[in-house]
């Protein structure tokens, strides 16, 4: 199976300090659609591993993130492509679930959902914490410079052996290159 895993916000969507709190909000990246299609046109099952501590901050429900979710898909479908399956953590950090990343409950998600093992598997993030879950599941971390992702960088606050994109139509490009 080819799978690629991605963060959700600050990846594929434009973040807020605030929250992505309605379908309004949630803004697609330029460029992001196309390479979630290119990817499944290449093959690739893509999911999605995403904190949405919104949830629990009480900002939103799971009616809204799924109604978030359904204007992601909806998009997509207009460029024939999908997510196959959003993993979320809804919790905040001081709940101290396992699911949160930066530890790897998400990570371990997909590999039992999809029976696999995570090892080389491309994970994209923006995010300190995103890339430290994909490294301790053993998957490939790449950060992209896109949301929170050129301040990573700057403070190469990434685990070793992270490759860097502009963006995800780049990383994209490159994971299709690779084959």
């Amino acid at each position: 199976m080819k799978l690629v895993i991605l963060d959700r916000d600050g990846v594929i969507n434009k973040d807020s300090v605030h929250s992505i709190k309605s379908p309004e909000e949630w803004i697609p990246i330029e460029g992001s659609l196309e390479a979630i299609s290119l990817l499944n046109k290449n093959g690739y099952t893509v999911v999605v591993a995403t904190n949405q501590s919104a949830i629990g901050k009480k900002l939103i429900n799971n009616a809204t993130l799924d109604k978030i979710h359904k204007k992601m898909q909806d998009l997509l479908k207009t460029k024939k492509a999908k997510i196959d399956k959003i993993f979320y953590c809804p919790h905040v950090e001081k709940d101290n679930c396992i699911c949160r990343k930066p530890k790897t409950g998400l990570m371990q998600k997909i590999k039992g959902h999809y029976n696999i093992s995570l090892e080389k598997i491309p994970a994209i993030g923006d995010s300190a914490r995103d890339l430290e879950a994909y490294s301790k599941s053993e998957a490939q971390p790449i950060l992209v410079r896109t949301g929170n992702g050129k301040d990573v960088e700057e403070s190469k606050s990434y685990p070793s052996g992270t490759l860097i994109f502009d963006n995800l139509l780049a990383v994209s490009k490159f994971i299709i290159k690779m084959e």
